[in-house]
C-alpha cells in the first residue's frame, strides 16, 4: 500500500502541496519518479467517524461537511487528474454534470525522460484544474495523492492499485460496510500483472504466510465506512496479457508454437526482447494450453503453503470473499472481441468455460481468415488470438483453481446513481483518503 505522512506540514494549503508536488518532480529523475511516486495527504482533525454520519440526512449543496480527494494518475501513455466529492455519508455527490472531474493530457511522463523540468511544467494544466475545482475552504483539509500504473512502476507487483480497485468496485455496489463474505473479489489482468484481491476473514489474515524476507505480507488490513477488512492481494509480474506472451514464447524457444494462428510468421517484441513466433502447423489449443500451463509453473512443487495459486504463491485460503469475482481489463476486452460479451454493456455475466470454447474456435482459424470473423479484433493482436483466450482460461482454472462453470462477472464500469462508473483504482484510492482523515 502506498503511505500516508503524518502532520509534516500542518499548515499548508491546497496551493502549496500542489507546488511541493510539483518541486518533487523538478527534484527527482525521471526513472526514479517513474518507479516510486511520492503521495502527499494534508490530514485533517475531526474527532466524528464515518460510523458516526450513516444514517443521517444527505446534506445540500451548501453544506460544509462534504470532501474532496485529488488523485494524479501519472501513466505512460498519458496523465489523468481525477477529483471526486464526498457527502457525510461517504457517498459521491456531483461535480457538475457529472461523478467526477476528469481531465487529461498526453504525452505521459515517460516522453520527458530527459527534462524532469519539462516533466513537471506539462502538468500545470492538471494541476490548476484540481484546484479550480475545489471550494476554497476546504482545500486545505483536502487529500492529494499522485500515482502511478504498472507501466511505469518498477517495484514488484502493483498490489495497492489492486487494492484500490477492489475498493472501488465494492464502493460502487454498496458492499461497503458490510461483512467481508459480502464483498467481491476483484481479478485484474492488465499488459505486464495480473492481480486478485479480495477479503478474507481474521482467522485467515492472522495465519497468512509472510513474502520471503519478510518485508511485506499477502495482507492488508484497511478501516473503509466504519468496518475493518482483511485484504489479500497479490501481483503477479510478468503474468499480464502482454508479458505472458513473451512466457509462453520463451517455453518454445524460438520453434515453432502452437498457440501461432496458422499463417503468421514473424515476432513478438515485450520488455525490449524480439521473440520469434510463428507454427509450421497452426495453432493447437490441446498443445497450446500445455505450454500455457508451463509458463504459468502451474505444475511445479514449489508451494510452501496448505493452498497455493502458480509460482509458489498462498492463494489467500479462498473463502467467501472469492466466491462472487469481477474480472476486468484483458478479460473484459477479449471477451468482447472473442464475441460472447458485449461490447456496448459495462458488465456481462460468464463462466471459465467461455474462454475454453472461444479458444477452441480462434485456435481453429487460419490468420488469413481471422479479421473477418473476428472484426474487433486489433489486426496486430488477430496472430495471438489463440494464445491469449487459452492463457486467459488456464489463468482462471488451473492458476487460480476456479471451477469452469464458476459465475464470473466481466467488468469495465458499474452503474452508480445515475451514472456509469469506470471500475479503476482511483476512485478507491479518493475513498481510501477520506476515510482515513482523522
Amino acid at each position: 500500500m502506498l503511505k500516508r505522512p503524518g502532520l509534516r506540514y500542518p499548515h499548508e494549503s491546497f496551493g502549496d502541496k500542489i507546488r511541493r508536488y510539483k518541486g518533487v518532480l523538478l527534484i527527482i529523475s525521471v526513472p526514479l519518479l517513474l518507479i516510486s511516486f511520492v503521495l502527499f495527504i494534508m490530514p485533517v482533525n475531526n474527532s466524528a467517524s464515518l460510523s458516526d454520519f450513516r444514517n443521517r440526512k444527505v446534506p445540500s449543496d451548501r453544506d460544509s461537511r462534504r470532501s474532496y480527494a485529488v488523485i494524479f494518475d501519472a501513466g505512460s501513455s498519458g496523465s489523468r487528474v481525477h477529483v471526486f466529492c464526498f457527502d457525510h455519508n461517504l457517498q459521491l455527490v456531483h461535480i457538475g454534470k457529472d461523478l467526477e472531474l476528469f481531465k487529461q493530457l498526453k504525452p505521459g511522463l515517460s516522453a520527458f525522460a530527459n527534462d524532469p523540468r519539462e516533466a513537471a511544467n506539462s502538468l500545470q494544466t492538471l494541476l490548476d484544474q484540481a484546484q479550480a475545482v475545489v471550494p476554497k475552504d476546504l482545500r486545505p483539509k483536502t487529500p492529494v495523492r499522485v500515482g502511478a500504473t504498472a507501466g511505469l512502476r518498477a517495484l514488484k507487483g502493483d498490489a495497492s492499485n489492486q487494492i484500490l480497485q477492489a475498493v472501488t468496485i465494492n464502493y460502487l455496489l454498496g458492499n461497503l460496510g458490510k461483512e467481508y463474505s459480502n464483498t467481491v473479489g476483484v481479478v485484474d489482468l492488465g499488459g505486464g500483472s495480473v492481480q486478485m484481491a479480495y477479503a478474507i476473514s481474521e482467522t485467515d489474515a492472522a495465519n497468512a504466510p509472510k513474502i520471503s524476507g519478510g518485508e511485506d505480507t499477502y495482507v492488508k488490513e484497511m478501516h473503509l465506512m466504519g468496518t475493518k477488512y482483511y485484504l489479500y492481494v497479490h501481483s503477479y509480474l510478468h503474468y499480464g496479457l502482454l508479458a505472458a506472451r513473451a512466457e509462453i514464447l520463451k517455453v518454445s524457444e524460438g520453434s515453432s508454437n502452437p498457440c501461432i494462428l496458422v499463417g503468421y510468421h514473424g515476432s513478438y517484441k515485450y520488455g525490449g526482447t524480439e521473440y520469434k513466433a510463428f507454427a509450421s502447423s497452426g495453432s493447437n489449443m490441446d498443445e497450446c494450453r500445455r505450454i500455457v500451463s508451463n509458463a504459468l509453473k502451474v505444475n511445479e512443487s514449489t508451494c510452501k503453503h496448505m493452498k497455493c495459486t502458480f509460482g509458489g504463491v498462498w492463494n489467500g485460503g479462498g473463502g467467501d470473499g472469492q466466491k462472487n469475482l469481477f474480472v476486468a481489463s484483458f478479460f473484459f476486452d477479449r471477451a468482447a472481441e472473442a464475441g460472447f460479451a458485449d461490447p456496448n454493456l459495462p458488465i456481462a455475466k460468464v463462466h471459465p468455460a467461455n474462454f475454453e470454447e472461444a479458444a477452441k474456435r480462434a485456435c481453429e482459424t487460419k490468420l488469413a481468415d481471422a479479421k473477418r470473423i473476428y472484426p474487433l479484433v486489433d489486426e496486430a493482436n488477430l496472430p495471438f488470438l489463440c494464445m491469449d483466450l487459452v492463457y486467459q482460461y488456464t489463468l482462471l482454472v488451473e492458476g487460480f483453481g476456479l471451477d469452469p462453470w464458476q459465475e464470473i462477472t466481466l467488468v469495465k464500469q458499474v452503474k452508480y446513481q445515475d451514472a456509469l462508473v469506470e471500475a479503476a483504482w482511483p476512485l478507491g484510492s479518493a475513498i481510501e483518503a477520506v476515510s482515513s482523515l482523522k
